[in-house]
């Protein structure tokens, strides 16, 4: 019944992490997509900001599952499996960082196409443009802000996840020097047990010997005796 149980807890959580590894595997490709819509959008402002606003909201999403991935390689009882996972979670964040640098240039493409078509709009004048061309330099500076802050959110998690590898490397490595060191006591008490044998079978051959001996002078006292009652009560033989 608890093997059953433990299996079925295992299963489950393997169902978890595929779940989650489809859900980044399809904010991934949702953002790749948003990118390159953005890299073609040549205005208006509007449709550029909704397109950052909807990259933004998939990149929360895709950190929060990276991050529930990483708590559940935590979670797993094989250290092989938590490693496995550990591993596929390293490589979603710099995919991530990745696409966080696509987002950006992608940005800075829009703004140069955005840039050229108000030049031309501005040359049959018109306030309004001057106005939507402030917009949009101001709106793209604040684009450029919230995706270098991504970036830095993005560097600290590595950063994190870079010690806590450090963390478990520390870990295995005390656990080999305590495995090193258990092997050397088994080796000491099985040298101290061969030795105890040798001596109980010392002390056994020696246990016969003295009873072979005691043997041997009771026989010669008994024969010892016998002679003398024979001289004494048949001299004459």
């Amino acid at each position: 019944m608890v093997c059953r149980t433990t299996t079925e807890m295992a299963s489950s959580q393997d169902v978890h992490v595929r779940i989650c590894g489809q859900e980044i595997i399809k904010y991934d490709l949702e953002i790749k997509a948003l990118i390159q819509d953005i890299r073609e959008c040549p205005g208006p402002q509007s449709v550029l900001m909704d397109f950052n606003s909807q990259v933004k909201e998939r990149f929360n999403q895709l950190r929060l599952r990276i991050q529930n991935m990483e708590q559940m390689a935590k979670e797993q009882d094989r250290e092989t499996e938590k490693q496995a996972i550990l591993s596929e979670t390293e490589s979603n964040r710099r995919q991530m960082l990745s696409n966080q640098t696509a987002w950006r240039k992608a940005n800075l493409a829009c703004k140069l196409s955005i840039d050229n078509l108000e030049k031309d709009e501005l040359l049959y004048g018109g306030d309004s443009t001057v106005r939507q061309r402030k917009a949009t330099k101001e709106s793209l500076v604040q684009t450029s802000g919230d995706i270098t802050e991504s970036l830095m959110s993005i560097s600290r998690m590595m950063a994190q996840s870079v010690s806590q590898s450090e963390e478990t490397i520390g870990t295995l490595a005390t656990s080999s020097r305590t495995v090193l060191e258990t092997d050397e006591e088994f080796k000491a008490m099985t040298g101290t047990i061969h030795l105890g044998r040798k001596l109980i079978s010392k002390y056994n051959r020696r246990e016969l010997t003295d009873k072979l001996l005691i043997f041997l002078a009771v026989a010669l006292f008994l024969a010892t005796v016998l002679y003398i009652l024979k001289k004494r009560l048949f001299p004459f033989i």
